[in-house]
């Protein structure tokens, strides 16, 4: 057992964490994805179960986490981890993630009694107002079986950062696999008995064994725990400094989707529900590629910033913007043409609604997944406060946009997801121009060079999905992961075999690696012991 422990969190180069992180990431999507279909399917939108109580519910603890712990993890943290590790100080590393954990876990304990002793005024007046009786009644419950959840998680997002900058990543990223498959198992433990407030439990054992899974990753890492923070030291106190600015910037985005959830209440019962679904199917791709792989990359990136090489942290950022804006275009044009399909996979008795907000996501597909790189930039040279201004700016015009473009009279529910798109777009052009700003060699010719590329191969990709939605489309008996994957499988596969081949034949650099690793799976040959 120990030594398969050692085997796994052996250190890993950026093209093994990022695949890694990618096959584990697709896993957990999966995973999540079925966690959604499941609780649809066993759950109705109206009444005392209603799935608009659960989605509600987790509203404030999410806001807590984001605005409390989860801006002093990763990208605030680690280049100071960084730092110390390439000095040799591995102590050094273990000393502040210590501090950090202890600090955090105080704060958190703190926030989880305030928010299991005020659950019902704040779910009442602040995050859905227009919920029934029964429902708020629900929610209450499973709000206050989930106040310490964020506690929890910023537990294991310390030791997780840690284990990131020692190039350790196997524990991390299949923690959060042990979260989805909790809840999931509560869908069937609890449905007869509980009901929907069972899911509630499920989501604290999650938390509880995510926390489990992620401290294996410090074995042999000569980790101690001790119950100590260390005020006085330089790189805690500016570590410190560095977390107002990323945990408000984490903030901004859970409050914007507090006051989304406000304003889809009041559209109606269900609407909570339908507007969830599609957001959940939007950050799929997001997560899957962009999170991923700016997280794999985040480490290589404050390294060459430790090691006083611009030059590489230009070239190695740029290539990995690059990758990744080639990579999401293609998901992004499946994902607007065959909306309904996704739609009806994850609410099996259709819900037309759910696809129309879907493919209103399809912009904050693209430029969210962007903005997971382009952030990177900022974070690794330890600015965590230009973002933030940025985000304050975008929140203020999300909030107009969403009150605007999401009542009765323009565009309903829809419009919160339109708001979305027009709001990341926004984001991801005023960094870019500051990104300018402070380096005007960042983006060179053979950069703009190889986006018009990929635009005009996005091109054949539009063409080729809209003609293979026409010669699949979606009937109305079409139901089941069978029937729907295939359909599904089929208008994927071709609209990503001729955008890779159309890469190709315009000379865009990012299709090369992915043809090797087709022919070296397919020409590998085969031993035959007879």
């Amino acid at each position: 057992m120990n030594k398969w422990i050692r085997r796994a969190n052996k250190r890993v180069g950026v093209s093994g964490a990022a695949a890694l992180l990618v096959a584990v990431s697709l896993i957990g999507q999966v995973l999540g994805f079925l966690r959604y279909k499941m609780i649809n399917a066993n759950f109705p939108l109206t009444g005392a179960e209603s799935t608009d109580a659960y989605f509600a519910a987790f509203k404030i603890p999410d806001f807590f986490y984001f605005t409390l712990a989860a801006g002093a993890l990763g990208v605030a943290f680690m280049p100071f981890l960084s730092d110390r590790l390439e000095r040799g100080d591995r102590k050094g590393v273990w000393d502040l993630s210590n501090s950090l954990m202890n600090l955090l876990t105080i704060v958190m304990a703190v926030v989880g009694v305030l928010m299991f002793i005020f659950a019902e005024p704040l779910l009442k007046y602040v995050v859905a107002p227009g919920l029934p009786a029964e429902q708020l009644h629900n929610a209450v419950i499973i709000m206050r079986f989930i106040s310490f959840n964020p506690m929890l998680f910023a537990m294991s997002g310390v030791l997780a950062s840690a284990q990131q900058i020692f190039g350790r990543f196997f524990f991390y990223a299949i923690a959060p696999l042990f979260y989805n498959l909790s809840i999931i198992a509560a869908v069937f433990l609890f449905k007869n008995n509980l009901g929907l407030v069972g899911l509630g439990l499920g989501a604290l054992l999650g938390g509880i064994l995510q926390l489990l899974v992620v401290a294996f990753g410090v074995l042999g890492a000569n980790y101690h725990w001790r119950p100590k923070i260390m005020w006085r030291n330089n790189d805690f106190r500016q570590i410190l400094r560095q977390l107002p600015p990323r945990s408000l910037d984490q903030g901004v985005d859970s409050l914007n989707s507090i006051v989304e959830t406000n304003l889809a209440t009041r559209l109606g019962v269900g609407n909570i529900s339908y507007y969830e679904n599609a957001y959940i199917l939007h950050t799929t791709p997001t997560l899957l590629v962009g999170t991923t792989i700016a997280t794999a990359a985040f480490p290589r990136l404050t390294e060459r910033l430790s090691q006083n090489r611009y030059d590489l942290f230009r070239k190695d950022f740029l290539q990995i913007l690059r990758a990744v804006i080639w990579i999401i275009m293609p998901i992004v044009v499946v994902c607007y043409f065959a909306r309904a399909y996704f739609a009806r996979l994850i609410f099996a008795t259709g819900a037309p609604e759910i696809a129309v907000v879907f493919g209103f996501f399809a912009g904050a597909i693209l430029f969210r997944t962007i903005y997971a790189i382009i952030s990177r930039w900022f974070y690794a040279q330890k600015d965590t406060w230009t973002p933030l201004y940025v985000s304050l700016f975008t929140i203020a015009l999300n909030a107009y946009l969403a009150y605007t473009l999401s009542r009765p009279s323009a565009y309903g529910i829809a419009g919160l997801a339109m708001a979305q798109s027009i709001v990341a777009a926004v984001e991801v052009a005023i960094l870019m121009v500051i990104m300018l700003v402070r380096d005007r060699k960042l983006f060179d010719m053979k950069f703009w060079g190889g986006l018009v590329r990929i635009a005009s191969v996005s091109g054949f990709s539009i063409l080729t999905a809209f003609v293979m939605v026409s010669m699949m489309p979606l009937h109305t008996n079409d139901r089941g992961l069978v029937t729907l994957g295939f359909k599904l499988g089929v208008i994927s596969l071709v609209t990503g075999t001729v955008y890779l081949c159309v890469s190709l034949a315009l000379g865009l650099e990012e299709a090369r690696p992915v043809v090797d690793r087709i022919k070296k799976f397919v020409l590998k040959p085969i031993n035959i012991d007879f």
